[in-house]
């Protein structure tokens, strides 16, 4: 069972296990939204109702550097498994700007690529290739990007994330 956990201004910040906000309520640092109250936790002090949501009680700020990493698996994910140059199936990467050239591993110079294109293209850019982009590569947002697991979200997080949103 996990637990979505709320920042005091209701924006998602993760997904953590039963236990854990169980711990954030009882030492009351979180209050409990959303309850599971078919499967109560049993304990000395009497049973528990599992939370399904839980909010804290002070805001907790953020870092910057809670940005997406960039990975194979997360440009792919981002471009649907689509080609950047010619749509078809895409199986790897392709850096825009070649690293050979000064391009980074960035998200805004890494495209989904079939094997075909990336081998015919190999250290060139677009442009000394005559090709263009079907989109312009960018970092992905949205609450699937930054929180883990809320793309197979239950249905009683929805409202909370949609006001996140």
């Amino acid at each position: 069972m996990r637990t979505l956990v709320l920042n005091a201004g209701y924006e998602p910040l993760a997904v953590v296990s039963f236990k854990r906000a169980l711990v954030l309520v009882m030492n009351h640092k979180a209050t409990v939204i959303e309850r599971v109250e078919d499967d109560p936790v049993r304990a000395s002090g009497g049973p528990y109702d599992r939370p399904a949501v839980i909010i804290l009680s002070r805001y907790v700020r953020v870092p910057m550097s809670r940005r997406v990493p960039v990975t194979r698996r997360g440009v792919l994910r981002r471009d649907n498994h689509r080609c950047g140059y010619c749509g078809k199936a895409a199986s790897t990467i392709d850096h825009v700007l070649p690293r050979s050239r000064g391009g980074a591993d960035s998200w805004e110079n890494l495209v989904a690529c079939c094997l075909r294109c990336n081998n015919v293209k190999s250290d060139r850019t677009p442009q000394e290739m005559h090709w263009e982009l079907r989109f312009t590569p960018r970092q992905p947002n949205g609450n699937s990007w930054t929180v883990r697991g809320t793309e197979r979200s239950d249905p009683c997080w929805e409202p909370y994330l949609a006001l996140a949103a």
